[in-house]
């Protein structure tokens, strides 16, 4: 197995990749749907540290997946083979989220998360022994590296129950230590334009699965409490907030930015908060639904935080990330954190607290567009006089 060209013209996402990525969608449907659960039922501050946790392992299987897919995949038939027994470990995981939420049984995930972390091991063997030197060394610390880190989590089956936060914090600190230890010496030959690819399509299937949930809350309310009337104001600026969520995030192209390992692991680190900030709208437009019928036993003011405060977080995450970047001036650079902190505000505006977070969201585009409209025309003119 040997490393392919950073420099591969033509990088696209595979077939394979996209089926495992819509299975990892699963998982983060089961950890949305606990989380809608837990804060329905007023147990937010539990829900969402579980969220957090379960959320981690499925983004952090997918990322080490992806970069390493980036650098070696070879499409040869053990590699098919392998994605596909990591594919079975993602859904094993996917049927131990709710035991995970609901009593703190970790059993099932750690396997889950197990079959997934020992086929990154056997991919990483695989470049070992088809390289020599620093590369070698690279694979070997790599595939050291998630086998004790996957020692560690046994921790979550035999700790106190009190102390499995703080495992889950030690042990998630190696994980994320294990690359910039492993790559010290030799970078592996990720592609920029498909990694850029990679993380923009699993955006737009969380973004998709977002849609999705909300869309099926909206249904089972009219369906039993016909309460349509009442639950447009919450479908319209779901909506809203999608569809800006999207076009935020795809407005600039990133993988001109990510030119070193440093700036890749920054922004492929950070985009846990992304992904989710992101899942988390679903879920936080679910208990909205729920709330507004009476089926959630919370004030309107928890249910509006549930979903104007990840939707915040969504937005200064991708604007720490992406588009800060690329933003001219002072006016363009507060565009999005001055959209989050409207976004916020708007948690106190009662039963209309969705619907206006989605027009904000939708201002905000609009905003964007306008500045960077004018700059162009701005630059435009200046380079007709200088050819006057």
């Amino acid at each position: 197995m040997t490393a392919r060209g950073r420099d591969e013209a033509h990088r696209v996402a595979s077939p394979l990749e996209l089926l495992f990525d819509l299975c990892f969608v699963v998982a983060i449907a089961q950890a949305g749907a606990q989380l809608v659960h837990a804060v329905a039922e007023g147990h937010a501050g539990e829900g969402i540290l579980d969220y957090a946790m379960i959320f981690f392992a499925i983004w952090w299987a997918w990322m080490n997946f992806s970069w390493f897919a980036s650098a070696y995949d070879n499409d040869d038939v053990l590699y098919r083979v392998v994605t596909l027994v990591q594919i079975a470990g993602v859904l094993v995981l996917a049927a131990g989220v709710s035991q995970a939420f609901g009593s703190h049984d970790f059993l099932v995930v750690w396997l889950g998360y197990a079959i997934m972390r020992f086929a990154m091991i056997a991919q990483w063997l695989r470049v070992a022994r088809s390289s020599e030197g620093a590369e070698r060394t690279m694979a070997l610390r790599y595939a050291g590296g998630v086998l004790l880190c996957q020692v560690g989590w046994l921790g979550l089956l035999i700790a106190p129950e009190p102390g499995r936060p703080w495992v889950f914090l030690v042990v998630a600190i190696a994980e994320l230590c294990v690359p910039v230890f492993a790559e010290k010496a030799f970078t592996t030959s990720w592609h920029p334009h498909h990694i850029s690819e990679r993380y923009g399509l699993f955006t737009i299937i969380v973004l998709g699965e977002t849609i999705a949930a909300a869309t099926v809350a909206v249904k089972s309310a009219v369906d039993e409490h016909d309460a349509l009337g009442e639950l447009l104001p919450i479908a319209a600026g779901g909506l809203l907030i999608v569809f800006s969520a999207w076009w935020i995030y795809f407005v600039v192209p990133i993988h001109g930015h990510l030119r070193s390992s440093g700036q890749a692991f920054l922004w492929g680190y950070g985009h846990y908060l992304i992904f989710a900030s992101a899942a988390a709208i679903g879920a936080g437009l679910e208990v909205a639904v729920e709330q507004t019928v009476g089926k959630a036993h919370i004030s309107t003011l928890s249910a509006s935080a549930a979903v104007t405060l990840p939707t915040a977080l969504y937005f200064l995450s991708v604007w720490a990330l992406h588009s800060r970047y690329f933003k001219i001036g002072i006016a363009q650079q507060l565009v999005l954190p001055t959209t989050a902190l409207l976004v916020i505000l708007c948690t106190f505006l009662g039963d209309w607290a969705v619907l206006a977070s989605g027009i904000v969201s939708a201002l905000a585009v609009a905003v964007g567009v306008v500045l960077t409209t004018r700059m162009v025309g701005r630059e435009a003119a200046g380079n007709a006089a200088g050819g006057v």
